[in-house]
């Protein structure tokens, strides 16, 4: 009796490693499909819209895979170097600001024009920091928006695209 299952193992024979062949050749294939249509933007791809520039080229460089890409229609208006007092006075600690407001062309001479008030804001806010608030890693970044979002409340929201900040020295 014990003879007859030892035979019956050896017919069975050891399982056929033919199906894990066949996933691991399915799964790479799959998965080199899958790398080539997001590559291509095939799936996944960003819709296009917002603030995308727009491709133009004659039909020759389109040929040879050089594109121009056009300028949006933006223009700077420099914001006046501040030199703010930080804290009580006593420390003496001072922070340089300066900065460019981009803004689209045709908003210009009204951004110009409330040159003023912005300043005064950005005066107001920066004289409210503390030292302790400049020294986080990420200050800079926090104060950036807190700063915008101020700006576009004195000029309007659609007027003032970014704030971009040139200099910003504590000393």
């Amino acid at each position: 009796m014990a003879d007859k299952d030892h035979k019956d193992d050896e017919t069975r024979g050891k399982p056929s490693k033919l199906p894990l062949i066949l996933g691991v050749g399915l799964a790479l294939a799959g998965g080199g499909g899958g790398f080539f249509a997001a590559n291509t933007g095939l799936i996944l791809a960003p819709e296009s819209g917002g603030h995308d520039l727009t491709v133009t080229g004659t039909h020759d460089e389109h040929a040879k895979g050089h594109t121009q890409k056009t300028m949006p229609d933006i223009a700077y208006v420099p914001v006046d170097a501040l030199v703010i007092s930080l804290g009580d006075g006593a420390t003496g600690a001072h922070l340089r600001f300066r900065a460019q407001l981009e803004v689209a062309s045709q908003y210009r001479q009204e951004v110009e024009t409330l040159m003023p008030r912005v300043v005064d804001v950005l005066n107001s806010y920066l004289r409210a920091l503390e030292t302790r608030d400049l020294a986080d890693s990420t200050a800079l970044v926090r104060l950036r928006a807190q700063m915008l979002r101020r700006i576009q409340i004195v000029t309007g929201a659609e007027r003032v695209n970014d704030l971009l900040i040139m200099e910003f020295v504590l000393n």
